[in-house]
């Protein structure tokens, strides 16, 4: 190993020692910089994943340029015998000159990693997915390392050396583009995108570090090593001897173990989940609900045999998710995988469940062809089952499984009954809403009008867990409010969508609205006032129609878009709610009731009555700063503890807008659905999914607090890094340049010492 790290120290210093290295990082970084900052501001999300998306391509040119004079300049300058020939073997010299152009890489790659650091710290992005994407493009370079000191070895000539690595190495990546795999037959696409790089890299790049793609890249560089050892080995020996031959046959065999490693690694698992709160691991509420299954679970996998190449990595996702579910099950769930195009029974048994082929455009020889494939999931449970007729998507399939599989295995489902009486809005008007409760819950619609006598259905927790009351327009019956407060009382749960003003049909106006359920509220510590919230900063945008030639747009500070205010099972994980006119709540009994959110720290106030014009309505102008402040918009109240340890009381989740739930307003801010669905979570006890409901994989915001922060992770980076790679060439030549003269100097004074 002395031996070895001295080869690589000698390399490695070489590469400092030398202009030429010195450009290619500049080279390198300068338009890795550019292009990974265009991207990034652009999208406007703090996600590197678009840079690691390029660096394959990057790599695949720095790479050879790097290694093309490892080896080959050794050779055409005579000196690759001389160093065989002394206490070094060949072995040696090859792994010494690959850890040292692989170091090399790698500290020129540490350039970029500022430039990571500025965005963790800008927009408090996860930095255990950097961490494991750049693990990965360490994995990467190694691999790409090895090919291009095989090319290297290969030749005496550097540049045929760097023109055979680069045309490999854009190979392995261009191969698993789906560019090229949609051109290829579909058994042959499948092998090929194993074999090749890209399928890989992006399962790493995520932020999952998985032992298939450790297995890829560290058997593909030890292949590419090992052939270079192969190429420097062989001179020295003659065709004839069986020395030769042995070496010959070795590197056959390591090529022929490595191809089949990898085709048949896919069935290996293993991964480090280095994503914030662990993306893609099953989350604490699925592995509670496995351990509680008391009979056997069968999720089948209906899927075509060949799938085309964009659907490769959601097949592989879901393969790897329902192992997940086998393994965590204690054997209580069974996979079964069935492939209807071949199997005449597999595709009736598919139909009847209600999964169905799909058709998929793909390009072939130039041309869109139509194909069809299957890849959909049935979930049974004794004698019922449920089915997902197909996968388009893999970030919410663990929510959808494991609330598929408990609702299958509990006995009782959950009732949420909505109030549709007094102008409130009924479940079945609100699809989506709806849908989302109905997979967990029985979701019913009841009115709570007084009957002819006077007298309102009395409302049992043990019956209902969640009343919800979205938008009422009218004031609600004394009756009525009674019957809720004693359903709070004795211990049930209320959801309720409250709004302080009504929308004038015939002009941009608001009028006051008093829907009856103050006193309740404040009873419980929250205060529903008569003013109207706004945020100059957070807001969203609105149309301001046709001006001129133009369709203008512009900010509408009335329509929020509001913040969790403190942390909360309803507002895990989320980012940001889109509200409409929503009406200010304030906490009037903190020990009771908390904030859940509000509007930044630049939102206002104004009074639920009256002018919500765009251009009018709220004039930042004159706006004064000082009197800006969070708004609260939501909150929740847990009952007071009694002796015994149990809540006195029932818990409730108040919101000072019903517009939040429209439609327009889902489709922009789907987050507005899964606060719905955490809240009702909260409110019936059952937080056991909210983990995996909440589990979100949008990147977050790239938002600066000016323009100079801004500028200064741009340029900094785009210019300052390599800039200094520029100073510290500068440096090291000054340093040997005035080493060079010193010795010079000795050499000179030890001459005129022997003449005199």
């Amino acid at each position: 190993m002395s031996r070895v790290r001295t080869v690589t120290w000698r390399e490695l210093r070489s590469f400092f020692d030398h202009p030429t290295a010195y450009i290619l990082a500049v080279a390198f970084l300068g338009l890795a910089f550019f292009l990974a900052f265009r991207s990034l501001y652009s999208l406007g999300l703090a996600d590197l994943r678009s840079f690691f998306g390029l660096l394959p391509w990057l790599l695949a040119v720095f790479i050879p340029a790097v290694t093309m004079r490892s080896l080959a300049e050794e050779r055409s300058r005579g000196t690759l015998e001389w160093l065989v020939a002394q206490p070094i073997n060949e072995m040696e010299l090859v792994m010494g000159k690959f850890f040292g152009c692989w170091l090399f890489v790698l500290a020129t790659l540490a350039g970029t990693v500022p430039m990571a650091i500025g965005i963790i710290i800008v927009a408090d992005a996860p930095a255990g997915s950097v961490l494991a994407q750049y693990v990965g493009a360490a994995l990467l370079a190694a691999e790409l390392t090895g090919l291009g000191l095989c090319a290297s070895a290969l030749t005496r000539n550097q540049i045929t050396s760097f023109i055979v690595a680069a045309l490999i190495s854009v190979g392995l990546v261009l191969g698993g583009t789906a560019f090229t795999l949609v051109a290829l037959p579909p058994p042959l696409s499948a092998l090929v995108s194993r074999l090749t790089v890209i399928s890989h890299f992006d399962s790493v790049a995520r932020g999952v570090i998985d032992l298939r793609d450790v297995l890829y890249f560290a058997t593909t560089a030890a292949l590419f090593t090992g052939l270079a050892y192969f190429l420097v080995s062989r001179e020295r020996l003659s065709p004839d001897r069986g020395s030769y031959r042995r070496l010959k046959v070795g590197a056959v065999a390591g090529a022929a173990v490595v191809v089949v490693l990898n085709l048949l690694g896919q069935s290996i698992h293993g991964r480090l989940d280095l994503t914030e709160d662990r993306l893609y691991t099953l989350a604490d509420g699925t592995e509670e609900m496995l351990d509680e299954l008391d009979d056997v679970v069968t999720i089948q996998l209906f899927v075509s045999s060949t799938l085309p190449p964009e659907v490769q990595t959601t097949l592989r996702d879901v393969r790897d998710l329902l192992a997940d579910y086998r393994r965590g099950s204690n054997g209580n769930v069974r996979i079964v995988e069935r492939h209807p195009d071949d199997d005449d029974e597999a595709r009736e048994e598919a139909t009847t469940a209600g999964i169905r082929e799909m058709q998929f455009n793909v390009m072939r020889q130039d041309e869109v062809e139509i194909r069809s494939g299957w890849l959909g999931l049935n979930i049974q449970y004794a004698d019922q089952q449920e089915s997902v007729p197909f996968v388009t998507r893999t970030d919410d399939l663990e929510y959808r499984l494991t609330s598929t599989i408990a609702a299958m295995t509990t006995d009782r489902t959950p009732t949420v009954a909505f109030v549709t009486s007094f102008g409130a809005r009924s479940p079945f008007q609100m699809a989506e809403v709806n849908e989302v409760l109905s997979s967990r819950y029985d979701v019913r619609a009841m009115t709570l009008e007084p009957d002819s006598a006077g007298a309102v259905s009395p409302l049992s927790p043990d019956t209902i867990d969640v009343v919800a009351i979205v938008g009422p327009t009218s004031p609600l019956a004394p009756q009525t409010l009674e019957a809720i407060e004693s359903y709070l009382d004795a211990g049930g749960a209320a959801l309720l969508f409250v709004e302080n003003n009504q929308l004038n049909p015939q002009a941009p106006m608001t009028q006051p609205l008093d829907a009856g359920l103050g006193p309740l509220l404040e009873a419980r510590g929250v205060r529903l006032t008569d003013q109207m919230a706004y945020d100059v900063r957070s807001n969203q945008t609105v149309s301001l129609g046709q001006r001129s030639i133009f369709n203008l747009v512009a900010p509408y500070p009335l329509w929020p878009i509001a913040v969790p205010s403190e942390d909360h099972p309803t507002n895990r994980n989320l980012e940001m709610l889109s509200l409409a006119w929503a009406g200010v709540l304030e906490i009037t009994d903190s020990t009771r009731a908390s904030p859940l959110w509000s509007t930044t720290e630049f939102g206002g106030r104004k009074p639920a009555s009256g002018s919500i014009d765009p251009e009018t309505a709220v004039n930042q102008s004159t706006v004064d700063p000082d009197a800006l402040a969070p708004q609260i918009l939501a909150a929740a109240v847990i009952p007071p503890v009694d002796a015994s340890g149990e809540e006195a009381g029932g818990r409730l989740v108040v919101v000072g807008d019903a517009d939040l739930l429209q439609s327009q307003f889902l489709r922009g801010s789907p987050q507005n659905l899964t606060f719905l669905a955490n809240a009702v979570d909260w409110l019936a006890q059952d937080e056991s999914l909210i983990e995996i409901r909440s589990k979100d994989r949008t990147p977050p915001p790239l938002v600066f607090e000016s323009d100079f922060q801004r500028s200064a992770l741009r340029w900094g980076n785009t210019a300052g890094i390599p800039l200094a790679f520029v100073l510290l060439g500068l440096l090291r030549t000054r340093s040997r340049r005035n080493g060079a003269e010193e010795l010079w100097r000795k050499v000179q004074s030890g001459v005129q010492e022997i003449d005199g």
